[in-house]
């Protein structure tokens, strides 16, 4: 999979890949010429003869050429990096804005961040100068190579008998580093998410004296991390001194063999020189490659991760058709999280448009889960949950806004201006009525940078609501919606909230039972069952489930 997305980068920029081969093949073919020229030179010099200037020039001239070419390959290498690693960028965040909400919910804030942070840097490290220094590398290897077989068949048989060693140990390393690698960057992604939930749970960590559970919790994953990053350091600890040693053997076999030749006089001292000067030419662009190969190791790793997205069955294709009509059903739903066991079975109910119903039960009955299939948040494993006859998971981001939306107890503020937290795209009037509507007197400024003038949280449930009034869905979910507001917040917010609910169904997902009082029809839930339905009287006078929940609720009286 990796391979096929490096290749599609590279068919997507192929122009400019084919300049930097280009450019990378007339650098290498300007270096062959140095070590020529001074083996000519030293044969000159053995011989008596003259036109030493000349040749020295040829050198200076050589060197200057493949500065020149390569810097032009490399500047223009950068660029392709840094187009590509755009591309990569855009590409993934596509694909996270693509992915089920469901999945969203479920992956942890940790690994996504350090999928299109951490991963994707050394991607775009990658991209900008690992591909074309090892371009570079190869190009000039190939043609080196070639020039000793050319100047001396033997001589260049012995030097590429000596490489073999760093053919073997590459070979080894490589085998070994993928696996390594992927397991250090899946230890990044544990501490990340672990440092961000123990942050953002700061004050909850202090209210229950969590302190030690979560240290514990942190140096686990420390310790994971360091131990993966411990096995990809002994890799290397084996790798580069090996490579290194086996550097010194082709120069040490051609000076030999070559030695012996020169004695017998079936090889200039000059071409001894020149084949010598090849191979130690060979050490630059071999260095730089299997350095970068190293770290290639640990990109691809993360390359894998980004990619990774692309694995994630996207959301199924939308339905066109429109709800016919405004009643909600459900019939036989069930549901399970990963494949687990079913946390709802078997759930039947229609919601008539208007309605205001409540669902109860204990923690753990399944009623956020029910309020999140209705949503459309996810679909259930079996039957169907359905709004106008169309099931409402497959409904299309906008249409679905306009028929149902789910108003919980956490609301995202994003670091911009109030406009842009309201969403929605419409006349400042408008967006000025909405927050009027849901009571928000402070917002009079609509280019408040929230960032800098963060809002408290009635303030950013009031433009949470105010987003609900700008997409005007007949049907609302609040799923405890109030519950981490202090009272005075909770009471502005619950005003603000007897705004937005007038005239729309209304599917409350009661935690008090002073909400289930006032709502049209109760639904109580137990084990993920609907076990009684009702208005609140009925279910009381029938001395079943709700009326024992209503009775403790009022402390028994």
């Amino acid at each position: 999979m990796v391979g096929r997305a490096l290749v599609r980068l590279l068919a997507a920029d192929r122009r400019t890949v084919a300049a930097v081969v280009a450019l990378n093949s007339l650098a290498a073919l300007a270096g062959l010429g140095a070590p020529w020229l001074l083996g000519r030179i030293i044969d000159t010099v053995s011989h008596g003869g003259d036109g030493i200037d000349r040749l020295a020039l040829g050198v200076l001239g050589c060197a200057v050429a493949q500065l020149l070419l390569t810097r032009s390959a490399l500047a223009i290498g950068y660029r392709f990096g840094e187009r590509t690693a755009f591309r990569v960028r855009e590409q993934f965040v596509g694909r996270a804005l693509g992915l089920p909400a469901a999945v969203v919910e479920r992956v942890p804030a940790g690994d996504l961040a350090a999928r299109g942070t951490t991963d994707i840097d050394a991607v775009a490290n990658t991209l900008r100068d690992i591909l074309p220094s090892m371009a570079v590398g190869a190009v000039q290897i190939v043609f080196i190579v070639s020039a000793v077989v050319v100047l001396h068949p033997v001589l260049g048989v012995l030097g590429l008998a000596g490489l073999s060693g760093i053919w073997f140990v590459t070979r080894w390393y490589l085998r070994r580093a993928r696996a390594a690698y992927l397991a250090e960057g899946a230890a990044n992604s544990v501490l990340a998410d672990d440092l961000a939930a123990t942050t953002s749970g700061a004050r909850t960590i202090e209210a229950f004296a969590l302190r030690e559970r979560r240290l514990a919790a942190g140096h686990a994953a420390i310790a994971e991390t360091r131990r993966t990053r411990l096995g990809t350091l002994a890799l290397r600890s084996v790798y580069f001194p090996s490579v290194e040693t086996s550097y010194a053997v082709p120069g040490v076999l051609v000076l030999l063999v070559g030695g012996l030749l020169y004695i017998d006089g079936r090889v200039s001292l000059g071409t001894v020189v020149a084949a010598v000067l090849y191979l130690r030419q060979l050490v630059g662009p071999l260095d730089g490659i299997l350095i970068w190969i190293e770290q290639l190791q640990s990109s691809l790793a993360s390359f894998a991760r980004v990619e990774g997205l692309a694995a994630i069955p996207a959301a199924p294709p939308v339905v066109t058709e429109p709800p016919r009509h405004e009643r909600i059903e459900l019939a036989g739903v069930r549901y399970a999280y990963d494949e687990g066991r079913d946390v709802l079975h078997g759930v039947d109910l229609t919601i008539r448009p208007g309605e205001r119903l409540a669902i109860v039960g204990l923690s753990g009955a399944g009623k956020s889960t029910l309020g999140m299939l209705i949503a459309g948040v996810d679909r259930p494993t079996a039957g169907s949950v359905t709004v106008g006859g169309v099931p409402i998971a497959d409904l299309p981001p906008d249409e679905l806004r306009r028929q149902v939306v789910l108003v919980t107890q956490e609301h995202h503020v994003f670091r911009e201006s109030l406009r842009d937290n309201l969403i929605v795209d419409a006349p400042d009037d408008v967006l000025r009525a909405a927050l009027k509507t849901v009571g928000a007197d402070w917002a009079d400024d609509l280019d408040r940078d929230l960032a800098r003038h963060p809002l408290d949280g009635a303030q950013a449930q009031q433009v949470a609501l105010a987003r609900v009034v700008l997409a005007d869905p007949h049907t609302v979910i609040l799923d405890e919606a109030t519950a981490l507001l202090d009272p005075t917040a909770a009471r502005t917010a619950e005003r603000a909230l007897a705004a937005v609910l007038d005239e729309r169904t209304v599917i409350a997902i009661a935690h008090r039972l002073q909400t289930a009082h006032d709502a049209d029809r109760v639904a109580v839930m137990e084990d993920g069952r609907i076990i009684e339905l009702g208005t609140h009287d009925d279910l009381v006078a029938a001395g079943g489930p709700y009326a024992a929940l209503w009775r403790s609720w009022h402390g028994g009286a």
